[in-house]
């Protein structure tokens, strides 16, 4: 017997909600048979979430009421469930997702190919075409670079979501296929700094203007190499694509790069100069009192997220080579070290008020000294170590991506700016 072809699934996030509801309108009118769905979240903290679904005359709004108000719960009782009953359903041709803004699409991608529902996940029935963000030009670039959290402007996700506006705004950015530019620039010199902030930290990613496509471009200008929920790799490359080197509008980047470990005290009072003058923070880090796991540290907007990235391949418990991409073999092979294997530091920077310069120089401070590094890796274990408890949430989501809920989990804003 010949089973049913997986239906075409479309993901739309972003923050801005009414550039997010026409593109999805948009394309739920490229003909018969695609089907609209939508959770609001922006009740969650009450424990309520609103869902709409369109499809052919169908619109139905509906109040569910979960346990415990938290993203993961909706993905788990709702979204995931009736989007198998969506793809099953006679007449549906292709589904579109649009994201509450406060989701980040990364996680929802993950979900998709990881969590089952009954005895299979959702991806063995949609096909996931194209994850789209949409900008508005007007706002964009302030809600990357602001320090403003979501429960400042009531987008809590849950009751302990500590994320920032800006954390959102760069990963809904950073795993698009496409972005889709909705409304203009209040000046020329926002519209030049927007752009420079996007040719850095998504520079592989096309853009469009929703104001001169109609679905069938849309989904055109979706490059035929996308990543297409591929769920990122935290020992893969840290840039997709090549960004200009050079500043542009005061916005610059930084690759900092190591093979010695930082001290764990010392990281962890240089890690403010990521909070102040950065736009964007995402790396890798080799500390020298958890030698066997590589640390993740991504930061936007005063928001910071450390968290374990899984053990190095030179670890005890480290992965197989036959078990990692190969990306990740070419690169472990490059730098590989005799004694310490493939433990490093590699960090991407992007500032705009601080200066490369000023941010390298506090993670160079923060390597072990010559003496140090001497001392040996019994000695390193002795050291004080501030990352040594990590926080949970009340909610286990390990269900969804364990490596992303842990590097979310030391989330803190700098109150001091």
């Amino acid at each position: 017997m010949t089973e049913n072809p997986r239906v075409p699934l479309v993901l739309v996030s972003g923050l801005a909600p009414g550039p997010n509801s026409t593109l999805a309108d948009l394309l739920r009118q490229d003909g018969p048979g695609t089907a609209v769905v939508h959770h609001d979240l922006r009740q969650i903290t009450s424990g309520v979430v609103r869902r709409r679904v369109q499809f052919g005359k169908r619109d139905q709004l509906t109040a569910l009421e979960l346990a415990h108000g938290c993203v993961s719960c909706t993905l788990r009782e709702d979204l995931l469930p009736l989007l198998r009953r969506l793809a099953r359903e006679p007449g549906v041709k292709r589904i579109i997702v649009r994201l509450d803004e406060a989701m980040e699409p990364e996680p929802v991608s993950w979900a998709l190919q990881h969590v089952l529902v009954g005895d299979r996940t959702v991806s063995e029935d949609v096909d996931l075409r194209a994850v789209l963000t949409v900008l508005d030009c007007a706002t964009w670039l302030a809600d990357a670079t602001g320090d403003e959290t979501l429960a400042e402007r009531g987008m809590q996700a849950s009751p302990e979501d500590e994320r920032t506006v800006a954390q959102v705004a760069l990963s809904q950015v950073e795993f698009a296929d496409l972005l889709v530019l909705a409304g203009t620039a209040g000046d020329a010199w926002t519209a030049a700094k927007g752009a420079a902030v996007l040719d850095r930290v998504a520079p592989s990613i096309p853009r469009v203007e929703l104001s001169m496509v109609d679905a069938r471009t849309v989904l055109a200008a979706v490059p035929a190499d996308a990543r297409r929920g591929e769920v990122t790799d935290m020992h893969g490359p840290l840039l997709r694509g090549q960004p200009p080197l050079h500043p542009d509008c005061g916005v610059a980047l930084l690759t900092f790069t190591s093979q010695r470990p930082f001290h764990p005290e010392r990281l962890h009072d240089a890690i403010d100069v990521l909070l102040d003058g950065v736009v964007r923070t995402r790396g890798r880090a080799w500390v020298a009192s958890q030698p066997d796991i590589g640390f993740w540290i991504e930061s936007a907007g005063g928001g910071l997220g450390i968290g374990h990235a899984g053990p190095w391949l030179a670890a005890p418990d480290g992965p197989a080579w036959a078990d990692v991409s190969p990306e990740r073999r070419t690169m472990a092979s490059l730098r590989w070290d005799p004694e310490f294997g493939d433990r490093a530091q590699e960090i991407v920077v992007v500032t705009d008020q601080a200066t490369p310069e000023e941010v390298e120089a506090a993670l160079q401070g923060a390597l072990l000294t010559d003496e140090e590094l001497a001392a040996g890796a019994e000695v390193w274990l002795t050291y004080p170590d501030p990352f040594g408890e990590w926080h949970e949430e009340p909610c286990d989501d390990t269900e969804l991506d364990p490596a992303k809920h842990d590097a979310n989990a030391s989330n803190r804003k700098d109150e001091s700016q």
